[in-house]
C-alpha cells in the first residue's frame, strides 16, 4: 500500500511539475498599454527593418515614431544564436529578463514580440499610444546583459513619423 502511494504521490508531482512548466512556457509580462498597443495591418504608416545579430545588437537600436503611429517592423535574426525583438517598458524587460534567465527555453506568443531562430524573419505590428520613451531588447539569456537593447522616442501628437534614415520607409 505505502509503494502504491508513493508511486502516485510521485506521479502527481511528475505532472504537475510538468503542467507548470507548460504554463511558464508562454506567457506574458508587458502591460500593452503601458507601450501601446497591438497594431493593425491596415493602419501601417511605414516599415522598419530590424537586423538582429550574435554580436549583441539590433541594427538601427534607435528610431523615433509619433503618437498614433502603427509601424510594421520586420525583424531579421542574421546571427547563429536564437534572439527576440520585444518592446516593453524598462521596469518590464528587466523582470521579463530575469524570468527568462531561470526559464530560458520559454516560447512566447504576444503581440510586442517575436522570436526567432537563426536566419529567420518575423514582424511586429505596433501602435504607439504614448508619448514618450518606449524600450526593446533581446530576453535571451545574457542577451540582454551584452547590452542587446534598443530604444523608440514616441514625440507627442498624432501622424506618422517622417523617414528619419534608420533603415525605414513609408509603407
Amino acid at each position: 500500500m505505502n509503494k502504491l502511494l508513493i508511486t502516485a504521490a510521485a506521479t502527481m508531482l511528475v505532472v504537475g511539475t510538468q503542467a507548470w512548466a507548460a504554463g511558464a512556457g508562454n506567457h506574458s509580462h508587458v502591460d500593452a498599454g503601458s507601450i501601446g498597443a497591438p497594431g493593425k495591418k491596415a493602419n501601417v504608416s511605414r516599415t522598419v527593418n530590424v537586423d538582429m545579430t550574435d554580436t549583441m545588437k539590433f541594427i538601427p537600436a534607435s528610431f523615433t515614431a509619433r503618437q498614433g503611429e502603427t509601424i510594421r517592423f520586420v525583424v531579421k535574426n542574421s546571427g547563429l544564436l536564437k534572439h527576440e525583438f520585444v518592446l516593453g517598458t524598462e521596469k518590464e524587460l528587466k523582470e521579463h529578463y530575469e524570468l527568462m534567465k531561470k526559464f530560458p527555453e520559454m516560447e512566447h506568443d504576444d503581440p510586442n514580440m517575436v522570436s526567432l531562430a537563426a536566419g529567420k524573419s518575423g514582424e511586429v505590428i505596433w501602435q504607439f499610444t504614448k508619448a514618450g520613451k518606449i524600450d526593446f531588447a533581446c530576453l535571451q539569456p545574457g542577451h540582454y546583459e551584452a547590452g542587446m537593447k534598443g530604444l523608440v522616442q514616441v514625440a507627442a501628437g498624432k501622424g506618422a513619423a517622417s523617414k528619419d534614415g534608420h533603415g525605414s520607409h513609408k509603407h
